[in-house]
């Protein structure tokens, strides 16, 4: 015989002032510099979704590279939704370029990128200051960008389609650099 259920008290959003305080404390928690390397990603709307993505993160800079599209292009603004105001970026030039301005930067390099190297990014190297790199939307990291990486990273997958949106695996890397961060944090 099951017991009855009692009824859960009524879930309501959290109002403005309430997301403003939850997100300084979870800021107060973070003490890692967190950086973001994009090369050739084009698309105005994967753009937009990453600079939303890195605000939401604290992302403290933005390094394009190769063609990528930059913060300013009109089409950005509807995904970014005035996000981009947040996330200081430069156009670095070529990916050996953007990668010696994230070093001088202090910060270290890891891809996000399948190659026979990568690790999976639950075990990769997230910990301390560090920059994550994606790339374009059809051939992802280039060479380049690969080889001045210090470590590469995927993102398991079990269904069968083969990749991720450029955004929507940036998101799930800033996350998971993130959560790493705060798992060790001993303040609840």
């Amino acid at each position: 015989m099951s017991k009855p259920r009692t009824a859960a008290p009524a879930r309501r959003q959290l109002r403005p002032t309430d997301v403003k305080r939850l997100n300084r404390d979870w800021r107060r928690r973070t003490d890692a510099r967190l950086g973001l390397l994009v090369e050739s990603v084009t698309q105005p709307f994967n753009i937009g979704s990453i600079l939303r993505s890195a605000a939401a993160f604290g992302v403290e800079h933005l390094w394009l590279a190769g063609n990528a599209t930059t913060p300013d292009h009109r089409g950005v603004g509807k995904t970014a939704l005035g996000s981009e105001r947040f996330v200081p970026w430069e156009h670095a030039g070529t990916a050996a370029q953007a990668a010696a301005a994230v070093r001088e930067a202090g910060l270290r390099l890891v891809a996000i990128e399948l190659t026979g190297d990568a690790q999976p990014l639950h075990e990769a190297p997230l910990d301390g200051d560090v920059c994550l790199a994606v790339g374009g939307e059809d051939h992802g990291c280039s060479p380049a960008l690969l080889a001045a990486a210090d470590a590469v990273a995927y993102i398991p997958q079990i269904g069968r389609v083969g990749s991720l949106n450029v955004a929507v695996a940036t998101a799930i890397a800033l996350a998971e650099a993130r959560r790493r961060e705060w798992a060790h944090d001993p303040t609840p």
